[in-house]
């Protein structure tokens, strides 16, 4: 009932305006089931046959007409009730249909695209330097970034097949329709991090197409899309040195990750996953610079590149999601996993393990015409690719 994707539980003004309809239709349900069986446990009591004999009688001629003034009245009491629900109904479509008129001036945009199995983010009034250049907006995976106390419209959009974005605690869902302009509007109340996922049949890993929303204060939205907009990161020997004297700038919004905690294992993170992203955003202890620059060249070599982009180095496809802050993310695989380098590990090594069906395995681990494997990763890889992905923060 108040789980991490409870619509039971809301946490902004639209989940909370659909949460009050579905109480009063709640009520008048409520009231026309004691009305309902109060009469007719009436009925049951009063009219029932107190003797054998009147068990075989035969009911008397009247008892097949009704009373115009009952029936009447129930028709009456009908419509009053559907003009009860009737009227916080359209209302509350009103009201969720878009950013209403005295909050759009602050409001802000995203592009929501849906994927069999994954959801990208695009910011379209942050644009960001191409690797090829020019300039386009700026891009996220699966987890999505806006400031509490703000409006946010989100554009939605489905590259394939029909996907429904939902995310219980801020709004209901709504589909993601191919040749069809669909939108929807949610502002989080105070900051926090909430789950959200596909709610449409959309494949074979449909129930694994999840997704996260991280709600920061003002000031520290403003630092996160500053760091976003900066190009991957690059680790040196040198650069290490630089940031262990000036660590990466924290978020106020965020409380510091427990003493004693683990996080990285579901029970752990899912008890504070607010902290849990605050511990994401520093640098990892002890990492290697040799290491990562190895697993740099493996992601060109192995051409993770040609799905997926990594500004400021090899990166420049746009199949899978964009990995330029991958580091920071508490996710991977559209949510199913988090982002630690066990679990990156064992997603890189076996991505149709965890997700069924999916294009990073089909078609880029594995040839689909021929099916034989396009390239082999031994574990020493792996944990190479795992160190440099895990450096992009």
């Amino acid at each position: 009932m108040s789980g991490p994707q409870s619509t039971m539980v809301t946490a902004g003004p639209v989940a909370k305006s659909q949460w009050d309809l579905f109480m009063v239709t709640v009520y008048v349900t409520t009231f026309i089931f004691v009305v309902t069986g109060a009469v007719l446990a009436y009925a049951q009591i009063k009219f029932r046959a107190k003797s054998e004999a009147d068990e075989h009688a035969e009911p008397p001629a009247e008892a097949g007409h009704g009373n115009p003034l009952v029936e009447i009245g129930l028709i009456a009491g009908s419509v009053a009730l559907l003009v009860i629900i009737a009227i916080p109904t359209l209302q509350g479509i009103w009201y969720t249909y878009d950013v209403p008129e005295a909050e759009k001036g602050n409001a802000i945009e995203i592009n929501a695209t849906g994927y069999q199995w994954w959801f990208k983010f695009e910011y379209p009034n942050e644009m960001v330097p191409q690797p090829l250049g020019g300039e386009a907006p700026l891009v996220t995976g699966n987890e999505l970034v806006v400031p509490a106390g703000v409006a946010v419209r989100v554009n939605l959009r489905t590259i394939d097949v029909i996907h429904s974005f939902w995310i219980p605690k801020l709004a209901g869902k709504v589909d993601m329709m191919p040749n069809r302009a669909n939108h929807l509007w949610f502002k989080a109340d105070k900051p926090g991090y909430f789950y959200g996922q596909c709610a449409e049949y959309c494949g074979e890993s449909h129930a694994i197409m999840k997704f996260r929303v991280i709600a920061l204060g003002q000031e520290d939205y403003a630092k996160w899309l500053a760091n976003q907009k900066l190009p991957a990161r690059t680790v040196t020997a040198q650069s290490l040195q630089a940031e262990a004297a000036a660590p990466r700038v924290q978020f106020a919004s965020l409380k510091e990750t427990a003493p004693g905690s683990t996080l990285g294992s579901s029970p752990d993170f899912d008890a504070n996953p607010f902290a849990g992203w605050q511990a994401k955003q520093k640098h990892e202890a002890g990492e290697n610079a040799s290491l990562i620059d190895t697993g740099r060249k493996l992601f060109a070599e192995k051409t993770c590149i040609t799905c997926h982009t990594v500004r400021g180095h090899e990166g420049i496809g746009i199949t899978g999601p964009d990995l330029t802050h991958l580091g920071a993310r508490t996710s991977i695989a559209a949510g199913v996993l988090d982002n630690s380098a066990e679990r990156l590990h064992q997603w890189i090594k076996d991505p149709n393990y965890f997700k069924p069906g999916n294009k990073m395995y089909h078609g880029g681990y594995i040839d689909v015409n021929t099916k034989q494997a396009k390239f082999t990763l031994t574990d020493a890889e792996i944990d190479a690719l795992v160190a440099y992905l895990h450096s992009l923060k």
